[in-house]
């Protein structure tokens, strides 16, 4: 691609989601939204490729869907209550349809299914970027109207933690069970939104670390399959060997840095009096764990497989940058001593 219009493409993209952060209207926000879900579009479709156009075309109508909710539930709620203040929401109806259009736009379940579908389709770079940046413009709204309907909170993260370990257990491309991962994740943050809206910003930090650390490695590796990772020990042989921690990382093993989110929510839950919740929250995080285990062991564990396409490819040396690459693998595995300073900077 062009550089200059990747360069306009990304500014498009860092723009939407500033003027998203910085709106206290609707319209502004919806705007914003657009513009991210426009800027996007173009790098998705880069790759003349079949998968990527109906990645593409899928992702387009799900987050026009989204936005066409969303403006509806506005004008609604400046059509009951007078104002376009994000702020201000008090009736209950625009809220739970401005929550269920947000959920659709970050992909939690029971409206996740876009997900896995659309970052199968695009390359690792470009599904980096589905995966982290696009999540923050609609946190931030999620955040801003601080849902009060609590029942439609707890149904949307427990089945989006439940979802996103089943749908990764049969999977064996990467980037679907990166997905499923996404999906899970996303289930623990909207669980303690309503208790604790900084431990989802800290949960949603982690998880934005933990994923860039996981999409590079496979980037590195330039693999797309469970099978390809196999033949990682010749490429990277001392990256093959941290990737597990990073792996285990994002399943919450302690003592890695995934470990904090998790036991964080699961205490505020406790308090919260939402025991089972609680229960049933951390019994799905082990369904994802099994998920990382088996990459884990495809990994270093396995021998790549001996057929013409699975002997290890000749490669040349990678020209992907390596700084990133330690720094996020660094806090995706060492973080967890920090959570007394974590927990002290978010706690009002």
């Amino acid at each position: 691609m062009n550089p200059y219009i990747l360069a306009i493409l990304l500014f498009g993209l860092g723009l939407g989601t500033t003027i998203t952060f910085a709106s206290s209207h609707w319209l502004l926000a919806w705007m914003g939204l657009e513009m991210n879900t426009l800027a996007i579009i173009p790098l998705m479709a880069q790759h003349h490729h079949p998968r990527a156009v109906e990645a593409t075309t899928k992702y387009f109508l799900t987050q026009a869907t989204a936005a066409a909710m969303l403006l509806f539930a506005s004008v609604t709620n400046a059509w009951l209550s007078g104002q376009w203040d994000i702020q201000q929401m008090t009736h209950p109806l625009p809220i739970t349809i401005i929550t269920l259009a947000l959920a659709l736009k970050i992909g939690l379940a029971p409206v996740h299914a876009w997900l896995p579908e659309v970052l199968q389709g695009l390359d690792l770079t470009v599904g980096l970027i589905l995966s982290t940046w696009q999540k923050l413009a609609p946190f931030a709204l999620i955040l801003q109207i601080n849902p009060t309907n609590s029942t439609i909170l707890i149904i949307l993260g427990l089945t989006s933690t439940l979802i996103g370990g089943w749908g990764g257990l049969n999977q064996t491309q990467l980037r679907k069970i990166l997905a499923y991962s996404s999906i899970a994740h996303l289930g623990w943050m909207i669980l303690v939104l309503q208790f604790s809206p900084s431990l989802t910003l800290l949960t949603l930090l982690t998880y934005f670390v933990m994923t860039f650390s996981t999409f590079l490695v496979f980037k590195l590796n330039k693999a797309t399959t469970i099978n390809t990772l196999a033949t990682s020990w010749t490429k990277a042989p001392l990256l093959t060997s941290l990737t597990p921690l990073i792996l285990l990382s994002l399943g919450g093993l302690p003592p890695l840095t995934g470990f904090m989110p998790k036991w964080l929510i699961l205490q505020e839950l406790a308090k919260q009096d939402l025991a089972l919740t609680a229960t049933v929250a951390a019994l799905s995080a082990l369904l994802s764990l099994y998920f990382y285990l088996r990459l884990s062991y495809a990994m270093t564990l396995t021998m790549s497989p001996n057929n013409l396409s699975g002997t290890t490819p000749w490669r040349l040396s990678s020209t992907q940058l390596t700084l990133p690459l330690a720094i996020s693998t660094t806090m995706a595995i060492c973080l967890l001593p920090l959570t007394p300073a974590a927990t002290a900077l978010l706690t009002p």
